[in-house]
């Protein structure tokens, strides 16, 4: 019970035009972190064009542990979860979203967890995700298994920003330089004792959702050109494949020269479709160099993650 009530517990909560959902989002959360008497709730405002902040706000002021980080602008959601955890004064940090998708009656259990398994980190594992598309979930799913695969690391399957992480992998996370985060993996990389905790992801509560498939796309190209280096390997892969295609068709040509039963009428679609597959691995190539060049190009320039307009109750 003492440790109980040392442990001070950290909410990360990342929302971008979520003016419907905030006050469930409080209320529902303020109802598990009151079982913890030291406690933060953490919300970062990523740049909403909404009521989200006007919100947050009044809450603030009628709950001084309520605190509030305002972007400048939209920078993203991963700059948010960073910010919300470089910010965090908690013993534990627990990152979720503010749509409710992923029900905060599972708190306590990471909670319990982390402190029977003496963890660092808690992750959760979505066994079902209700209220998706078909669409949504097969590319989850396939998403997920293709960078588990290109990964350097083990990353989990099935497994969101959804985490309890410990002061310690905070400080870890706090000292690494890079702007462009991929979170989930970052945290998966910096190692120590991780554990799993499985549930089904809920619905929205209200609004929707602000992840367009532009968006994904860029977070997917966030966690590729970021978090591995084996596309890197695809231009051999593919030059050497070139190289025995070419073989086979040198081959071809000259039995073709010199055996009487073939026949060697020139024609434009053998070297059409050479021109388009030699072409279309170029490309492929140039694009991956591209958004590798991309990503140093980011890290190079060296600007903030995120620029902060405002702070309430720190």
């Amino acid at each position: 019970m003492d440790k109980e009530k040392n442990l001070k517990v950290s909410l990360v909560i990342p929302c971008f035009n979520e003016e419907s959902v905030i006050p469930e989002t409080y209320s529902r959360l303020k109802k598990i972190v009151s079982l913890y008497p030291k406690h933060e709730l953490l919300f970062v405002d990523d740049g909403s064009l909404d009521n989200t902040m006007c919100v947050l706000e009044e809450i603030a002021k009628a709950d001084a542990n309520v605190k509030v980080l305002s972007f400048s602008r939209n920078f993203g959601h991963q700059p948010a979860v960073s910010a919300g955890l470089q910010h965090c004064t908690g013993d534990v940090a627990i990152i979720m979203d503010a749509d409710l998708q992923d029900p905060p009656e599972v708190i306590p259990k990471m909670i319990d967890k982390y402190r029977q398994e003496q963890c660092n980190v808690v992750y959760g594992v979505r066994d079902e995700r209700l209220g998706e598309g078909i669409f949504k979930k097969i590319t989850a799913k396939l998403f997920y298994r293709f960078i588990k695969n290109l990964a350097e690391i083990d990353l989990p399957l099935d497994a969101g920003d959804f985490r309890l992480v410990d002061r310690k992998v905070i400080a870890v996370f706090k000292s690494l330089n890079e702007k462009n985060k991929y979170i989930r993996g970052i945290i998966s990389w910096v190692g120590f004792r991780q554990a799993p905790i499985h549930y089904t992801r809920d619905s929205r509560f209200a609004g929707k959702t602000k992840y367009s498939l532009s968006k994904m796309a860029k977070f997917a190209q966030l966690a590729l050109f970021y978090f591995t280096k084996k596309p890197l390997m695809l231009p051999l892969y593919l030059g050497l494949f070139s190289f025995f295609v070419g073989i086979i068709l040198t081959a071809y040509a000259l039995v073709a020269k010199f055996s009487s039963g073939l026949a060697t009428v020139p024609g434009w679609a053998s070297t059409l479709i050479v021109i388009i597959f030699f072409g279309g691995v170029q490309l492929i190539i140039t694009g991956i160099l591209g958004g590798y060049i991309g990503s140093i190009f980011d890290e190079v320039k060296n600007r903030p993650e995120y620029i902060i307009d405002r702070k309430i109750n720190f």
